[in-house]
């Protein structure tokens, strides 16, 4: 019997997916359980459309990484820092901060956890680091840290 799984079912496939079991098994265990139903011509076209909408959004959402990539990539961002003792910087500068900045400078929103440092800044100067979106879609920037007037 082919059925359509509503949950993930171990040794037998996915949520999502179309598979193929043994009418005891799926009569007596899967559906029982709200765990599968049978693939008729209504389940089929659920199927084909909760597809097609899972492609529709992966294309998206690639696409808008892709823009934001364009738009950041070879970009230089200006944060100005405290100066602390001997010309060094007070504390550091970090990942939320570049995230800050790069919405007020560039118009575009960057979760913190996507930006990947070298290491910590804690100097004045120039550093460059990389910003990862959906799909593998990196730019590289670089962050220019100067002493706050």
């Amino acid at each position: 019997m082919k059925v359509v799984l509503l949950q993930d079912v171990k040794s037998i496939g996915k949520k999502g997916e179309l598979v193929s079991v043994s009418d005891g098994y799926a009569r007596n265990y899967l559906l029982p359980r709200k765990l599968a139903k049978e693939a008729n011509t209504q389940a089929m076209v659920e199927l084909k459309n909760a597809e097609a909408a899972r492609e529709y959004k992966l294309k998206t959402e690639t696409e808008q990484a892709q823009q934001s990539a364009a738009v950041l990539s070879g970009k230089t961002v200006q944060i100005f820092a405290k100066a602390g003792q001997g010309g060094k910087l007070f504390g550091s500068v970090t990942a939320r901060e570049l995230a800050a900045e790069i919405k007020s400078q560039m118009g575009v929103d960057v979760d913190k956890r996507k930006i990947v440092l070298a290491g910590d800044i804690k100097a004045f100067g120039t550093y460059p680091f990389e910003v990862k979106f959906f799909g593998g879609v990196t730019a590289k920037m670089s962050v220019t840290v100067a002493e706050k007037a």
